[in-house]
């Protein structure tokens, strides 16, 4: 008999008053029953497997290390550059994209380039690569694994908890809950789109929720419903704060998930094609957030149908939250209620976006036209590309507004670029122009007046600038 299987115990208790369970030395027993198996959101009652089949390592990242040093619960540690002075953030994996599996290290690796933390990537490959059901279970002997883990280090760096933050993805984040469930005080969890089949709408003992840390900040980016949508992540708002880019439901760039239901097993075991886009950008867009956390403000609104009209601009009397890394440095509104924050995002990296409104009264001939406005923004730092204003009929004197989202940080800016065009041979040669331009910025609600001088030809740029005091 392996010796490991010789060190759990198992303990078949089937009547009916107790549930079957199995234990596991150090990481303690796990049922099957309620609110784990046997109710209308988890009908299948399921034991975790073994944690030799799960396959648990812990690699850790430090600003000393050129690779990664596995460490365990044990001297392993002290032998590695872990040290007790530094936060420490562990990453959760949870749905393996195939030629993307190891994206917890590449977290890692960008996270120690900007700060000197222990970062420890939870390798647990064999346990989530099985039924579905299966690893939805297999997360609660890795969350005892991390809690055992971090048990270990606060008793021997006399760290606390609140020196602790757990980063989880899919079924990752849900077991990060499981964590902050053993451990309590946890500075933070974050939960990069939580897994919705058996966990939306369940028991919060079994779920990503408010009271498993200090702060719970979570994205949204896969959250249409699983049946019949195939959405793999949860809809519900579960933290202190819950992010719903693009609407939390359809990422640019990705495709609309396709499959039935009934493929959950294989679509996570990679025997049937999945594109898993929608679930794997919520930890993409924390990746970059590292690099430029300026690029992911979050407005509160309370759906995302305001938010796309236009009503939940700018952020309101206070600051808004930063999604990603720097989400936990918000200080919170007065009202407790507001919860749902909601933003746009590229379509590809970088898909950090910075937001404006831009109203322009037109200037022109006294007669209508029909054409196509556009602007662009000048900055310090540069130019952003040209967004349409408007297509349709130009009128003089009428104010076109646009919500604008800027790949660019251009810094405040000096000049706003107007061009106008309609492909329409004309022998009049009407000229257009932006009369006055009115730039409110969405982070801080500042109002920049520019005001044009000349109008322009058909395609020619108009410069406008600042208006003079």
């Amino acid at each position: 008999m392996n010796t490991m299987w010789s060190l759990s115990v198992f303990c078949l208790l089937v009547s009916a008053t107790y549930a079957t369970q199995v234990c596991f030395e150090g990481l303690g027993c796990f049922a099957d029953g309620p609110p784990w198996g046997g109710t209308d959101q988890r009908p299948v009652s399921i034991l975790p497997s073994h944690p030799d089949e799960i396959g648990t390592r812990f690699l850790l990242f430090t600003q000393r290390n050129r690779y990664y040093q596995e460490i365990m619960a044990d001297e392993t540690v002290e032998a590695s550059n872990y040290s007790g002075m530094r936060t420490s953030r562990f990453i959760l994996p949870g749905y393996l994209l195939e030629g993307d599996e190891d994206w917890p290290q590449r977290m890692c690796k960008e996270m120690v380039k900007r700060e000197n933390v222990n970062c420890i990537a939870v390798e647990w490959k064999k346990g989530v690569k099985t039924r579905y059901a299966q690893a939805a279970n297999n997360i609660r002997v890795v969350a005892a694994q991390v809690a055992a883990m971090i048990t270990f280090l606060m008793d021997n760096y006399k760290q606390t908890a609140g020196k602790f933050h757990m980063i989880g993805h899919s079924l990752g984040a849900h077991a990060a809950g499981d964590v902050g469930s053993r451990i309590p005080g946890l500075a933070r969890i974050t939960g990069l789109d939580p897994s919705e089949p058996y966990f939306q709408g369940t028991s919060a003992a079994v779920s990503l929720d408010v009271t498993d840390a200090n702060f719970v900040d979570v994205i949204h980016t896969d959250g249409l419903p699983f049946d019949p949508k195939l959405g793999l992540g949860m809809s519900q708002s579960v933290g202190h704060i819950d992010f719903y880019p693009n609407g939390g439901q359809l990422m640019p760039g990705c495709s609309t998930n396709r499959g039935d239901p009934s493929d959950l097993d294989a679509i996570w075991l990679g025997d049937k094609k999945f594109d898993a886009c929608n679930h794997v950008r919520a930890y993409e867009y924390y990746i970059e957030s590292l690099e430029k956390p300026q690029g992911f403000m979050g407005y509160p609104c309370p759906n995302k149908d305001s938010f796309a009209d236009g009503k939940c601009f700018p952020c309101g009397h206070t600051e808004c939250p930063l999604m990603g890394h720097r989400a936990d440095r918000f200080t919170g509104t007065e009202d407790t209620s507001i919860t749902k924050y909601f933003l746009t995002t590229g379509s590809k990296a970088p898909f950090r976006r910075y937001s404006y409104r831009v109203s322009v009264t037109l200037a022109g001939p006294i007669l209508p036209n029909v054409g196509f406005m556009f602007v662009a923004l000048v900055g310090k730092y540069g130019s952003t590309k040209e967004h349409q204003l408007h297509v349709g009929t130009l009128i003089s004197g009428r104010t076109y507004e646009l919500l604008l989202d800027a790949q660019l940080d251009v810094g405040d800016v000096t000049e706003v670029q107007f061009r106008w065009n309609n492909h329409i041979i004309d022998p009049l040669r009407p000229k257009f122009g932006a009369e006055k331009v009115v730039l409110q910025r969405g982070k801080d609600k500042e109002i920049r007046s520019f005001c044009g001088r000349a109008n322009v030809a058909e395609n020619e740029v108009q410069s406008v600038l600042l208006c003079e005091v």
